[in-house]
């Protein structure tokens, strides 16, 4: 593992355990706020995944990754609405089984695992696609830890057992990239995994969660996602 994996194995899985802090502690948040993150998120990685992760994993895999970038939007998807089928990004109010909570973290850690995929894939091809990949993983991950602690809250658990399923997502993400680095089936099919992945929490998990709230904010949020990502890929193209 290289220095620059490590640091952003590190922080983002300190990013799920912050969600997890903010919960627990009961520290307070504009929801208005956390609406504007995860559209931001949302138009960055659906950007990323579009302009650079695709187009990447095609050029060096051709249809076959194609293919495999399908079977990982697949993947996730019957793990998260099948497996865990009561999940949102933000904070769980209502009452839910235990079951539904040990579900929920089950689908999130293949989807954690594959941000750590990412990360290590996006590195492998350059250190700017790297430091890009490692951006838009971190904008979601505070919604996400705050999302899976609160619902292990809303099943009965306590304040340990809701930091607990957190930091397993972020020991998902480290491992992600470690695996990555050891194994070749990731390291050939890596970035068409994490096309796959990354395509659906941009536009399954993340978009659904705030387009059918009102009002100009939010969507002036997603869009400017979108834009901060070709102003960030614009800047890293210049940096190389």
């Amino acid at each position: 593992m290289t220095r620059a994996e490590l640091l952003y194995a590190i922080a983002a899985a300190g990013a799920n355990v912050l969600g997890a802090v903010a919960v627990i502690s009961r520290s307070r948040w504009s929801v208005r706020a956390l609406d504007l993150t995860v559209s931001l998120a949302a138009g960055f990685l659906i950007s990323l995944t579009l302009l650079d992760l695709f187009p990447e994993a095609i050029a060096r895999g051709g249809s076959r990754a194609a293919l495999i970038a399908l079977l990982g939007y697949l993947l996730v998807h019957l793990t998260q609405h099948t497996l865990g089928r009561h999940f949102h990004f933000g904070e769980e109010t209502h009452q839910v089984s235990n079951v539904a909570s040990i579900s929920a973290l089950i689908g999130l850690l293949l989807h954690t695992f594959a941000d750590g995929v990412a990360v290590a894939s996006g590195l492998r091809v350059s250190t700017s696609l790297g430091a890009l990949v490692f951006v838009a993983v971190l904008l979601h991950k505070f919604p996400e830890g705050l999302a899976i602690s609160s619902l292990f809250l809303a099943a009965g658990a306590g304040k340990a057992r809701a930091l607990l399923a957190a930091t397993a997502l972020g020991a998902a993400t480290f491992l992600g990239v470690l695996l990555t680095d050891d194994l070749p089936f990731l390291q050939t099919n890596g970035l068409a995994i994490a096309s796959g992945v990354t395509l659906y929490v941009g536009a399954s998990n993340l978009v659904p969660e705030f387009q059918a709230k009102r009002g100009w904010s939010i969507p002036t949020s997603f869009l400017l996602g979108c834009a901060l990502y070709l102003l960030a890929r614009s800047v890293a193209a210049r940096a190389v």
